[in-house]
């Protein structure tokens, strides 16, 4: 077993663990804002202003949806679009599934929230990690 972790060590780089992080957040999260762009946001508008909140507020998710994935895909401000996923995820948790948040899934037993949960988690560690040297930010 420790032969093959050493020869991991040694084939498998940090940076190209962060790549695929920031890759795997950034095309997930995209497919949701490509949705929003085509569908609009007024699902969202409703969930923001229901919450008691100006509805300008809405228009954010097409920073935190569109925006910051292409910056995250591209490595570009990493650690400041990783802070704006994490905040975009968090008010989606808040606005979309307060009503449950410590809800389980009778089926598996998981955290209703489970998904958007990992998403924001996955930032905050990013926020943390950098973008590694496989980023237009090391260049």
């Amino acid at each position: 077993m420790r032969t093959l972790e050493n020869f991991l060590a040694r084939v498998l780089s940090d940076d190209m663990g962060k790549l695929v992080l920031r890759l795997t957040l950034g095309i997930l999260m995209l497919f949701h804002g490509i949705s929003k762009l085509e569908k609009g946001i007024d699902g969202i508008k409703f969930l923001v202003t229901k919450n008691g909140l100006p509805e300008f507020l809405a228009y954010g998710v097409y920073l935190g949806e569109l925006i910051v994935p292409i910056l995250l895909i591209i490595g570009l401000y990493t650690r400041i679009s990783s802070f704006i996923y994490a905040t975009t995820m968090a008010f989606a948790i808040y606005l979309a599934h307060a009503s449950y948040i410590l809800g389980t899934s009778a089926k598996t037993g998981a955290l209703l929230i489970e998904t958007p949960l990992l998403f924001m988690l996955g930032a905050v560690a990013l926020m943390f990690l950098g973008a590694g040297k496989i980023s237009v930010d090391k260049r």
